[in-house]
């Protein structure tokens, strides 16, 4: 992996996000996104893509902030293993 393609570790918690049922979003997963969890383009030439989600439902969701999840675009508790504890 190149130095471009480097995911960012944004935040060291999770993100919770109210999801609107039936809408698209699109999650952050290089970590260079000023809206975190949510993409702004910042990605662009690095490489590296946001996933994209559609709400079943109207509801709170917990995004991963640090995007070291195996559920992406969830949080699986990933964070915890960075070491801060929460």
């Amino acid at each position: 992996m190149t130095d471009s393609a480097e995911v960012k570790i944004p935040r060291t918690t999770p993100c919770v996000v109210m999801v609107e049922a039936g809408k698209s979003y699109s999650w952050c997963a290089c970590g260079r996104s000023a809206t975190q969890p949510l993409c702004d383009g910042a990605h662009k030439g690095s490489g590296l893509s946001p996933l994209r989600y559609t709400a079943e439902k109207t509801e709170w969701l917990w995004f991963c902030g640090c995007k070291q999840t195996r559920q992406p675009p969830f949080c699986d508790g990933s964070h915890k293993a960075l070491g801060n504890g929460w």
